[in-house]
């Protein structure tokens, strides 16, 4: 395939990287860190605020809960597509684009009526959030040497795991003395703010080339993973609207459509047409990195929406102190990211994986003790475990994946950790709640008061979150480091 040229193109892989160079590496790789915080603190925002959202719009759990769905939802749909944006387009647009549109959402948010319109809100920011991730990893591969791979994913995993630990947090701030609203209107100067910084600061650091797009790998993965994630979401709706669709034919159908648009991708891929190049899978390390990283999601996302719900209608927390009670937990995952960053260019992944692993399905464990009687300072620290187990996870599996790949892949490896982050993390928030509603509706049926019903749907969730946990400590026997190849430089041409 033929390159085009661009405004920057990128040094040999041969060439020393310059005083000047490594300056635009610094800012490029700053500017994208704090938009990727300011758009993926939008993911759990949600969180704190459900209870609260559900009494001021009169909705119930599963109708709540696609508030932070959809959100996911829409991430899985759109990111397959970013691996063909990162080929086809130059940094700066694509920053442009993805700032826009999320500025775009939180606006509609900050202004919408009622429930369907938050929701198209929260999808059209999540269409900006879902370019922001891979578009932040595939550069930092492109710009940083293997090296020094670690620290840099380090700060990234600060990001990723500080923004969505500490949204609960500003949420339950913010709705102790305002509106809900106010959750959109103080972070639309904040986006816009980015936006502008980047547009005029942000240099083009990938060269293009020519990718073709194929619109039904597109409408395959819209109508697979969006399926697939609506019929698991379904399963917890225990009074379905009359006329509405069995749960189980949307997962149905979307299993289906995945497995075909897996065939698709096969058959593109020789062309090098693919919309999401499935050779990042040839990798086994990749690979296991990958199922790794879906089962923390699932165990995060899951366990991180329905704490909120326990510390408020069972130990009948307010919004404030329940978001005061998840801060520890998100301000030690960004403390610890540098550190673990340092550990693994020193040591490689295993002596913090494994550990990691453990200290998480330890946490998950202990959850499912959880009572009506329990004190709020095992909560505290079960969820200081989880955060300190899944920051010495993320560096070192974020790291692995991406430095197991060769450079020409790192687009489509970025677009697959997203896609099946977003898809386990849906699938996660959605199975709970639906355990969580089956299991508190039944004992109510029982004859079991509200807050007896509501925790022993929540222990029904925790058990299924900490059995999922242990699938992650197996993995992690087996996670390597990659041998150290693809040095910057080497910017994404075809093969």
């Amino acid at each position: 395939m033929t390159d085009q040229t661009t405004t920057f193109d990128a040094a040999p892989a041969s060439a020393p990287i310059t005083e000047d160079m490594a300056a635009r590496n610094k800012l490029v790789i700053g500017l994208l860190l704090i938009s990727a915080f300011v758009v993926i603190l939008n993911e759990t925002i949600m969180g704190v605020a459900l209870p609260h959202l559900m009494k001021d719009l009169n909705i119930p759990a599963s109708s709540a809960q696609w508030l932070t769905t959809a959100f996911m939802l829409t991430m899985a749909v759109v990111i397959p597509i970013t691996g063909f944006l990162l080929q086809k387009l130059n940094t700066r647009p694509v920053f442009i684009l993805a700032m826009s549109l999320f500025s775009a959402g939180t606006l509609i948010s900050a202004l919408s009526p009622g429930f369907a319109m938050l929701v198209i809100g929260r999808i059209v920011q999540a269409s900006g959030t879902a370019i922001m991730m891979p578009l932040l990893m595939t550069t930092v591969m492109h710009l940083v040497p293997p090296e020094s791979r670690g620290k840099t994913m380090g700060n990234i995993s600060i990001v990723i795991s500080v923004a969505p630990a500490i949204g609960p947090t500003i949420s339950g701030l913010i709705l102790s003395v305002l509106d809900w609203r106010w959750m959109f209107i103080l972070v639309l100067p904040i986006a816009l703010g980015a936006l502008a910084l980047g547009a005029s600061r942000i240099r083009n650091v990938t060269t293009p080339k020519d990718a073709p797009i194929d619109v039904l790998s597109i409408l395959l993965s819209i109508i697979g993973f969006g399926g697939f994630v609506y019929g698991v979401s379904g399963i917890g709706n225990v009074n379905p609207e009359p006329g509405t669709l069995p749960a189980w034919i949307p997962l149905v159908i979307g299993a289906a459509t995945i497995v075909i648009f897996v065939f698709r991708q096969l058959g593109l891929q020789k062309q090098d047409r693919a919309l999401l190049d499935l050779r990042t899978l040839t990798s086994t390390t990749f690979t296991l990195a990958v199922v790794m990283m879906s089962i923390l999601m699932m165990s995060m996302f899951g366990a991180f929406i329905l704490i909120p719900i326990y510390l408020q209608n069972v130990l009948h927390f307010d919004v404030l102190h329940t978001g005061l009670l998840l801060l520890p937990g998100g301000l030690i995952m960004g403390l610890c990211a540098p550190t673990v960053g340092k550990y693994y260019d020193k040591y490689g992944p295993r002596p913090l994986v494994i550990p990691g692993s453990v200290i998480l399905a330890v946490a998950l464990w202990t959850l499912t003790l959880v009572t009506p009687d329990t004190s709020f300072w095992l909560v505290l620290v079960v969820h200081l475990l989880m955060s300190v187990g899944l920051a010495l996870m993320f560096t070192p599996l974020f790291t692995v994946s991406l430095g197991a790949l060769p450079p020409n892949l790192y687009s489509h490896g970025s677009a697959m950790i997203g896609t099946t982050q977003q898809v386990a993390g849906a699938a996660g928030t959605a199975l709970f709640v639906a355990l969580f509603t089956l299991q508190s509706t039944q004992l109510g049926l029982g004859g079991a008061d509200l807050v007896a019903a509501t925790s022993g749907g929540l222990h029904i969730a925790f058990i299924t979150g900490a059995v999922i946990s242990l699938a992650a400590v197996v993995i992690s026997l087996f996670i390597t480091k990659p041998p150290e190849s693809g040095m910057p430089g080497d910017m994404g041409h075809g093969h």
